[in-house]
This record gives C-alpha cells, structure tokens and sequence, in this order.
C-alpha cells in the first residue's frame, strides 16, 4: 500500500468516526428530551428551586411594668432583579437610582452602582443583591420611594427580604437570665430557651430559587404558607432593681477579685423574682453573666451557716429545747471520731445559749444539738429537710435547675460523721434559689412558695398563658418555731455575726454563711461566703439571697464580703419605696424663722424649688452647679468646686446630684448611708486619674 492510499483510509476512518460520534449525540439528545425529558426537567427543578422556612417574628420579653427586655426589630436584605422593569422605566430611572445607591451606601460612586446593574441586566441575571448591607424598617420605606424601586416587586424588580435581629434594648443587663437565641431565632439558654415555645411562634415556608453565587431568591406564586408571629411574655423583672443588684454584685466581685457570685431579691408574698444576676470572671479578669450560678447545676453548693436555719428548725420542731438552754462550745475545736469541727472565733465561745449560738454561727454547737437529738434516728433529719423542700428541684420556670445532692443513711458516703457536718452546711448541696425560697418563706410567716420569674404569655393584648404562684409548703412549722427562728434570724443582724449591715432606718433578718471549698477531695483555703435573708423584719416585703465564691485578700466571710451587698441593694429598695419608711409624728410643729435644707445641687432645680415655696433667692453667678448660702432674708447661691478633671465638691449635695457629678468626671462611686452628702474620701480639687475610686458618706 502506498502512502496516498495510506492517508485516503486514516481520513475515512476518521470521518466514519466523527460521523458515529454526532449520530450519538443527536441520539442521546433526543433520548434526554423527548423520552427522558420530565425526570431531568423534574431533576433540575429539585436543584434550582427549594421550599424553605421562613421564620415567624418572634415574641418580645418584657420586665414588670412593660419595659422591654428583648425584642426582634426587622431588617432586610436588598435585592433587585434587573429584568423585570420595562425598557423606558429602566432607562429614564437607572442613572437616578445609581446616584441614590451611591449616596446611601457611600462605598462606591455613582458610575459603579449603573455599571454593575447594566452589566446585571445584560447577563439576565435575575437577582442581584446591591449591597450586602442590611437595613432598617425606616430605611425601606425611603428606598421603596427610590425611582424604578416604587413600582415594587412586580414591576420595578426591587426585592426586599426580611431579616430579624435580637435587640436587647438594656443591653447586657440581666444577660444569661433573659438569654439568647442562635441563627436559626431558637432560643439557646434563659427565658428564650425555657420559652422557646411560646416565642418563636409558628414558622410558614416559602419557595426559593437558587441562585448564582449560593444565593437563594424568593419565588412569589402564591403557594406560601404565612408565618404566625410568637407570643410575648412578661417577666416579673424589676428594670432598676436588677440595675442595682447588677451593680452591688459587680463592684464587690472587683473588690475581692472574687471567681464569681450570683444575687437574687424576690418579693415574698408573691415569689416573683425581682432582680437575678450572676457574675463570673473571664481570662482576661472582666466579669460578665455566662452562666446563671443561683438555678443551675454548676451553682450547686455547699451552703455552710445558712442552711442551720434549717437545722433549727428541725430541733424546734422535734425536741423541746429552750433558745436560752446553754450549750459548752469550748475552746472552738470539738473532734467527732478522727475529725475536728471548728468554729471562727479564735479560742471558742464558751459556754452560751442556744440562741446565741445562732447569732454568732458556732459549727461545734449545731453539731452537737444534731448529733445528741437526730445521731440514732438521721432519717427523721432528714424528713424534716423532705418537709422544707430542700431535697428536690424547685420546679423553677427557667430550665435548668441543679437537682440537689443530700446524702442519706443507706448511700456509702455516709459516716459517723455526715448527719453532724451536715448540721453546720457540710456535705450537701443545693442551689441559692433554693435556700432563698425556705429564707422566703420564714418572712412569708410560715408559706413556701415557688419563686416565679414569667407572669403570663400575650398574643397582643390577649392573654393566652398565665403562670400563678404555687404554694410548696402551706406551713414549713408551728407558729411557735417560727416566731423562735425570726427572733434568731434578727438577732443575727442585731448581735450577731451580720451586725455590721444594722441600720436604724429598717430592720434586717438574716444569716451569713462561710464554706470551705472542696477540692479533689480536701477542703482548701479556700470559701464560699453568703448572706440570705429578709426586710423589714417586722413586716417582709423582700427576700434576698448573696453568694460570691472564693473572694481573694483579708475578707472571706459572710459578713464583710456578701451581707454588704445584700445591704446595699435592700437600701436602694428602701430608698425607692415610700410605703416602707416610717411616717412622721403628727405633734412635730414647724419652726418658723429657719429656711429649708438647701445646701447644694444643681441651680435650676433649687431655683424652682425655692420659687415653688416662696423664698426669695438670687445669685451674680452664671454657673449650673451651686451652693447655698444666707443673706438677710434670702438665700444667694455661690459656685461650688467642680473644675474639669479635678474632684469636684460635693457637700451637702443629694446623692443623684453627687453621682451624676462625680461619673461625669469618669470617678467609681461607692456610698453609704442616707440624705445628703456628709464627707467625700477624695480630696477637693485633687486631679483625677482613670479608675479613681470615691466613698461618699451620706447623712
């Protein structure tokens, strides 16, 4: 064969084959069209079209008296499908449109905006997401009067897909107690997750269509399910109560460079929860609310003095023991076996009675009472600690709750020495909401309640859930036991080891409470102080309970590190509530001839006031902050000291006009006491540094 036949048979074989391989295609074309055409048309709609969720708007969380706590504010994403405008109104608005893009979203200029939507239009693109900046409710309204965007959807393209966001609008106040919720709008810890039901609502669905860049967009053809919008809630949070616990709490963890600590302050007739913090320390050493210490597991502890409440009432009840019987405490070490009870006081108590026992905390006499009166017969300790619902969960609204660990006679933990340990808060634990509710319920004469923290659940203004208050325990003892305990429980703060938060404005009822941490298997240096308790004692209106663990530096008790805060806050409650303080004898005259108290503030405020009561005032001043002093028959104000970046003077001032001063300046402000400021710890006119601290002394 030579070569010309060579080559005509390779060109042939080619072209047989080039022609085998078209009459394959064209056939597999048909195939794919015309017999399998439905299955691949069906295939690709799977693919580009979807039905999808569309979340409902979901319910807003309000405090007491309707302050919002949580709500979901909309936004939206804007899109635009640059086919649908007609050739006239795309080409008479495009160039309007683009200048108006431009000048909202100040990122790019006006040619950039008219390049990017022409390009759009030419690829028949069919969703085009402008910016991936989402705005507000108001911002639509003002982009919908946009040229081409006011025809709407169907005829000016515009597409506006709605994006709820969480907006809490006291930011991180009560944070882990009211919650969060993750992307999906479901809630993840607090009342958005123990609610979760009730707000969320029910979800409808839409179909969406896949897009270029995993975009998906909305197809409107009538075929979506509505979304039905979640219900509200009320809580039975105080706004600026829970300010002031918040506060009280944070200022003491810093100054004891404390792990963490929780406070909670309840109304005791009703249980509703007014105020529910709990602080803990990140690595960078900032506290904020990540885990709620005073419902949870991980708040399950040891709870030292305060439960020999409950062994007190456990020795009332059962035995007839006087509160002035006397009991030997010794030199404040007694051994139970191979091991020691030790009570704080260096060299003991002595000999002392019952009743001071209680007011001044000695482990060694609990002990004893327990051992003498319940050491052969521990299970009917422990019906009685059954009776005061401190062996089981609360059944509190928030979920969660640390189920309490109490040791009994038939587990193997249990030793010689466990009923005797267990009298003085050793060896069990239980959460401090738990303990709040039986301190709770010795206010509330004698009923235990359930602490609530939800009232009700509103669609609009129609109530579809109440949560009433359910009474645990209709009597936790005899009346004569609780008129015992009340007594003790005052004398605790009149005597006893809570007698610096005494006050003579209102009385206070209360235990301190100290426990060792344990720590694989030793008890440290370590301790766990608490205050729980009530006021006024001769008539409850609030329960408290203070728990900060493992305060750093001299103090490490109950008394110096959480009986101050629970002081602070029930002085701020005191100071709010005008039904709680004392009226004035009706026989006190006026003395005429002498001028009202006015000392210092701001100017306009005593201005009005004096003009309000007719006494004659004037000033050559022109200065916002005054003082006041007398001349003749009239009062003059003067300037008082407050310089920028200096310690301003604030004698004589109120306490809302001294704090607004001395914050303005960047200074933290503690206080104490009532009226008007008496001394001030930082010198007048010293220069102020970032971080300076002042006390005031209000008198």
């Amino acid at each position: 064969m030579n070569i010309k036949n060579s080559i005509l048979l390779r060109v042939r074989l080619a072209f047989l084959f080039m022609l085998v391989f078209t009459i394959g295609i064209i056939y597999r074309i048909v195939v794919v069209q015309q017999v399998e055409g439905e299955k691949w048309t069906a295939l690709a709609d799977q693919i580009t079209y979807k039905v999808r969720k569309v979340n409902a708007t979901r319910g807003n969380i309000y405090s007491d008296n309707g302050s919002l706590l949580a709500t979901s504010l909309p936004f939206y994403k804007v899109a635009f499908d640059p086919e649908i405008p007609s050739k006239e109104l795309y080409n008479n608005g495009l160039d309007s449109l683009s200048l108006l893009l431009s000048k909202f979203y100040k990122d790019h200029n006006k040619n950039w905006y008219k390049q990017k939507i022409n390009d759009a239009r030419l690829a028949n693109k069919r969703y085009l997401i402008l910016n991936r900046k989402q705005i507000n409710y108001q911002e639509k309204k003002e982009m919908s009067e946009w040229p081409i965007f006011r025809e709407g959807r169907l005829k000016g393209g515009i597409i506006f897909e709605k994006v709820d966001k969480r907006f809490r609008p006291f930011k991180n106040l009560s944070y882990r107690t009211i919650g969060y919720i993750n992307e999906e709008e479901r809630g993840i810890v607090g009342l958005e997750y123990s609610f979760n039901k009730q707000l969320s609502g029910k979800d409808g669905e839409a179909m969406y269509q896949k897009m270029v860049g995993r975009n998906w967009k909305p197809i409107y053809d009538g075929t979506e399910v509505k979304t039905e919008d979640g219900w509200d809630i009320q809580t039975t949070l105080d706004v600026n109560l829970q300010d002031v616990t918040e506060s009280a709490l944070l200022r003491s963890l810093e100054d004891h460079q404390a792990d963490y600590g929780t406070a909670v302050v309840m109304e005791v007739a009703t249980g509703e929860i007014k105020a529910m913090s709990s602080l803990s320390r990140n690595k960078k050493g900032n506290y904020f609310e990540r885990y709620n210490y005073a419902v949870g597991r991980q708040g399950l502890t040891e709870p030292g003095s305060t439960f020999k409440l409950a062994t007190m009432i456990a020795l009332l009840e059962e035995t007839n023991i006087s509160l002035n019987d006397n009991i030997d405490t010794g030199n404040g070490e007694y051994k139970f076996y191979n091991n020691t009870v030790r009570d704080h006081h260096e060299g003991g108590y002595g000999i002392i009675t019952i009743k001071e026992a209680f007011e001044k905390s000695s482990n060694i006499a609990m002990a004893k009472l327990v051992d003498k009166h319940f050491g052969l017969k521990p299970e009917k300790f422990l019906e009685y600690v059954d009776d005061l619902k401190l062996s089981q969960p609360l059944g509190f609204q928030l979920y969660g709750e640390g189920k309490p660990k109490i040791i009994h006679p038939e587990d193997k933990e249990w030793s010689g020495i466990t009923l005797p340990w267990m009298a003085y808060g050793y060896g069990l634990e239980l959460t401090p909401l738990q303990m709040l509710a039986l301190y709770n319920a010795v206010g509330n004469n004698g009923k235990m309640i359930r602490p609530i923290i939800v009232k009700s659940a509103k669609k609009a203004d129609q109530v579809k859930e109440v949560y009433e208050t359910v009474v645990l325990n209709e009597k936790i003892c005899s009346d004569e036991t609780l008129s015992k305990i009340q007594l003790m429980l005052e004398g605790v703060v009149e005597r006893g080891t809570a007698n610096n938060i005494k006050n003579d404005h209102y009385s206070i009822a209360g235990k301190t409470g100290t426990s060792q941490i344990l720590e694989n298997g030793l008890y440290t240096r370590k301790y766990i102080t608490s205050f729980a308790g009530y006021f006024p004692a001769d008539n409850p209106k609030y329960s408290a309970i203070v728990l900060i663990k493992n305060p750093k530096g001299s103090k490490q008790y109950g008394s110096n590190v959480a009986a101050p805060v629970f002081k602070e806050v029930a002085d701020n409650i005191y100071a709010r509530d005008i039904q709680m303080h004392e009226a004035l004898s009706k026989n006190v005259e006026p003395q005429y001839g002498f001028f009202p108290v006015v000392q210092a503030g701001y100017r306009n405020d005593l201005t009005l006031l004096c003009n309000e009561l007719g006494i004659s005032n004037h000033s050559d001043i022109d200065d916002n902050w005054v003082r006041a002093s007398i001349k003749s028959n009239s009062l003059q104000w003067k300037t008082t000291y407050h310089k920028e970046n200096f310690v301003p003077n604030v004698m004589g001032m109120t306490l809302r006009d001294a704090i607004y001063l001395l914050e303005k300046r960047g200074l933290i402000v503690n206080y104490k006491g009532f009226g008007r400021v008496k001394n001030q710890s930082l010198t007048i006119g010293k220069k102020i540094n970032k971080g300076d601290r002042i006390l005031i002394e209000l008198s």
